[in-house]
């Protein structure tokens, strides 16, 4: 019985050679867009799987105000709730950020970008396996480095490198351990030290200053509603007790005009995909994302397998007479069904071969595309493959063979059952579908085009192009005052080389970055509290970047006060200041009274889409502590000879300024452009996919406009022989094509309308969505439906009559 389904199956797909081949595309395109997005979605939750306290390590998020969330936190508030909370077993304060040094042995020097800082229990926090060591005494004191598995090969090469001497930020420390690095984590440091704890001894009694990431090890899982009761208690003793009384006030009139940090707490489980933070130093997934790749390869997948559906329907009359007989000789509707499914089973099983050759080939574009490195490893999704396979066969095998079981034997004999209307409705339901996720995709793939051009075309408030920005190494935070004058003469003398070479402009250096993220300070106006962004900048920065002034001036050496209590600010800063006049207003900036000189217009510092924060900009030499977050020297270079003044830079950078590490930079306008890249990729993504939908969806109107016209051969030929033109012909046979694609077209109005309309909720400045859209996306559907019905069409209008007559 096998064998003579294997030879029908054969002997079948050689007599529907092309039609066979499409459907085998159309499947393997489907399937392989689910296994792209399968890699993505298996990647994104792999992030601290491995690790067996996951459910009950977390990290505490302080909530400022409705929309900040920071997940940095006090001193003191670790050793506190351990203190007042049974339910917490431990607490680990590290950075949030991976520092960039050289690591020294001997004569050797290697530089690692990934160095964290953290407290002596960094390992049971995270159990990385250890080659060399003793995870549980990886870190003892201050003077302990752990390295990598691969960071101490490139430093001792085949040697053991427990119990040798480094160098790191001028201080000597001892190897105490080797660890792996094999596992997705929320932390993936090359090393990590412990310089923590001299920052939190010197911090230990300043509640209101978040500096470092702090995670909590509970009891379990379910303890933290405990937890956060008591962090709100000490928040209540030590934020709003302490800063009430110091303003004068009760502390529900200072929790009413001010607010205070509220606790949360997210389990390193959840951390990657849904934290209210930025993430922590290896990132933050983005789970909306990841949500609509998956959702629309799904769909792509039902738009395949409706493909299918249709033309193994469409293609049932070719074998009514076939199943007529073995209905007749004894096969039951039992039989006839497994011997479709098995069909589909041979056709699905081809389908996912060529899917895997397609992703196999296609996997370094689509890690381009993500910036990942993703890998294809049948461990990782044969269970979801195994999944796709019986999904897709048990709806594309089974409606089919149901269908063609159904038929009734004495109709098919006697040769009527051709103009039988069985069938008909689930084909037409199948193509309206089809027209309904085509339209999805046409107008939705137009709307976030349109959103995204949008935010391009966007007033930035500053010029990006032909702005050079350099990394400035200024990292180790010394409190000695005069190193940081040194420091600081050091980047005058730096500028003023660097303005000496042809090409260059302007220079300035500043302590941010576009696109990245920047510390925020309360400061008091009367009554009013302002958060505000710091943006610490030397003389001429705003200039160069073309930042306008709104009132007032800039910041100019030919003030003395500039370097000392001057400041600037933004119009959304001023909005909350809610003065008409804020020029030689006096502000309370810590315990620094400080002189609002200028208003600045709003500029986009991050995501185009963002709203615009209030920022407070100030000279470095203001605050002592601003000469730390000199990291960034701004060049302005002329647009007809950048290679050439790059090149110079860089000579006069790698011999006078920094023979360590690499010259780096960034032009600006790549920088700023980062800062909405997963908004790019998701209009990328849109319109892809909304190509391939094209694509399938056009093999299956294809191959059901050519069945559909097939049977009709003989009407065609009658018509013709009446007088038939051609035009009415053309007419006759593409018209019901028209009507499926204007239903198929206003059943997927609503969702469209409905699911773009959440996506723009993700922007502060966005497209009002109008009626062009679903005019532009119907138009083009109609154009290449009507492209593909009527080129099949006219082929069947030029016919030989005498072929279809001459037994009539």
């Amino acid at each position: 019985m096998l064998k003579n389904w294997i030879n029908i199956f054969i002997y079948h797909i050689k007599n529907n050679k092309f039609f066979t081949a499409l459907n085998v595309l159309g499947l393997s395109i489907g399937i392989a867009g689910l296994i792209f997005a399968i890699l993505y979605w298996n990647e994104e939750h792999s992030y601290d799987k491995w690790n067996p306290d996951k459910d009950r390590i977390f990290l505490l998020v302080n909530q400022m105000d409705e929309t900040r969330f920071w997940a940095s936190s006090s001193s003191p508030a670790g050793a506190a709730i351990k203190e007042k909370t049974p339910e917490v077993e431990d607490y680990c304060y590290l950075t949030g950020d991976y520092t960039n040094e050289i690591i020294r042995f001997r004569d050797k020097k290697i530089q690692s970008d990934k160095i964290v800082s953290a407290q002596k229990n960094f390992f049971t926090f995270f159990p990385f396996d250890f080659v060399e060591g003793n995870r549980a005494k990886a870190l003892p004191d201050e003077n302990s480095i752990c390295l990598s598995e691969d960071l101490a090969l490139k430093i001792f090469g085949n040697e053991s490198a427990l119990g040798k001497e480094v160098v790191l930020q001028n201080k000597k420390l001892l190897v105490r351990g080797v660890y792996k690095l094999d596992k997705k984590s929320s932390y993936n440091p090359s090393c990590v030290v412990n310089f923590v704890d001299y920052g939190l001894r010197e911090t230990l009694g300043q509640w209101g200053n978040f500096q470092l990431v702090l995670l909590i090890k509970a009891r379990n899982a379910n303890a933290t509603s405990d937890i956060i009761r008591n962090l709100d208690k000490l928040y209540y003793t030590n934020l709003t007790v302490r800063f009430a009384k110091f303003n004068g006030m009760s502390p529900e009139e200072y929790v009413k005009k001010y607010g205070v940090p509220k606790p949360h707490l997210e389990s390193l489980a959840s951390l990657r995909l849904h934290t209210k933070t930025g993430g922590l130093v290896e990132g933050r997934g983005n789970y909306q994302f990841l949500l609509i790749m998956l959702g629309l390869s799904i769909l792509i997948l039902i738009l395949s397998i409706v493909n299918y559906i249709n033309s193994a329907t469409a293609n049932a009359i070719k074998r009514a007479k076939e199943v007529g007989v073995r209905k007749i000789i004894g096969a039951s509707k039992g039989n006839i069904i497994q011997q479709f499914v098995f069909e589909t089973v041979l056709i699905v099983l081809f389908a996912i071969l060529i899917a895997l050759v397609i992703v196999e080939l296609s996997l370094p574009y689509y890690n381009n595309f993500l910036e990942k490195t993703l890998t294809i490893e049948g461990s990782q999704f044969y269970l979801q493959l195994i999944i796709i396979f019986f999904v897709t066969v048990g709806v594309a095998g089974i409606i089919p063979a149901v269908y063609v079981s159904n038929f009734e034997v004495l109709q098919v004999l006697k040769g009527n059952f051709g103009r039988s209307k069985r069938g008909i409705w689930l084909r037409n339901g199948m193509l309206i579908l089809q027209f309904t996720i085509a339209s999805f995709f046409t107008i939705g793939s137009y709307i976030v085009y349109s959103q995204i051009e949008h935010m391009n075309k966007k007033d930035l408030g500053f010029k990006a192009s032909n702005i050079l920005d350099i990394s400035y190494r200024n990292t180790y935070n010394d409190n000695d005052e005069k190193i940081k004058v040194n420091r600081f003469n050091q980047y005058l003398l730096i500028k003023n080389e660097l303005a000496h070479i042809k090409g260059v402009k302007k220079v300035a250096g500043s302590g941010f970055v576009f696109g990245g993220g920047v510390s925020t300070t309360s400061y008091l106006y009367k009554d009013t509290e302002v958060d505000g962004n710091n943006i610490v900048v030397d003389f001429g920065f705003l200039e160069m970047l073309n930042i306008k002034m709104a009132k007032g001036r800039y910041l100019s050496p030919k003030f003395a006060q500039d370097t000392i209590s001057s400041m600037l600010i933004n119009e959304t800063a001023l909005k909350q200041l809610n003065e008409k006049d804020p020029i030689g207003k006096v502000i309370k900036w810590g315990d620094k009274d400080v002189t609002i000189v200028g208003v600045v217009k709003d500029f986009n510092l991050g995501n185009p889409g963002d709203p615009i924060p209030p920022m407070s900009f100030f000279h470095f030499k203001t605050f002592p502590w601003f000469a730390n977050s000199l990291n960034n020297i701004y060049v302005d270079v002329d647009a007809a000879n950048t290679e050439q003044t790059l090149a110079d830079i860089e000579k006069f950078w790698t011999k006078n300024v920094d023979q360590d590490y690499p010259f780096t930079y960034d032009f600006v306008e790549k920088e700023y452009s980062r800062s909405y890249s997963n908004y790019i990729k998701q209009k990328n993504l849109f319109s892809l996919l909304n190509i391939i939908v094209i694509i399938i969806a056009l093999f299956g109107l294809f191959s059901l406009a050519s069945f559909s016209i097939e049977r009709r051969m003989k009407e065609i030929a009658i018509r013709k022989t009446l007088g038939a033109e051609t035009n009415t012909l053309l007419q006759e046979l593409s018209k019901q094509y028209v009507l499926h694609c204007i239903i198929g077209f206003l059943l997927a109005l609503f969702p469209t309308y409905y699911f773009l309309s959440k996506w723009l909720e993700n922007f502060s400045y966005r497209i009002s969505i109008s009626i062009y859209p679903f005019l532009i996306g119907f138009t083009a559907l109609l154009i290449l439906t009507l492209l593909v019905v009527l080129s099949r069409a006219y082929q069947a209008t030029k016919i030989d009559i005498l072929k279809y007559l001459k037994y009539e």
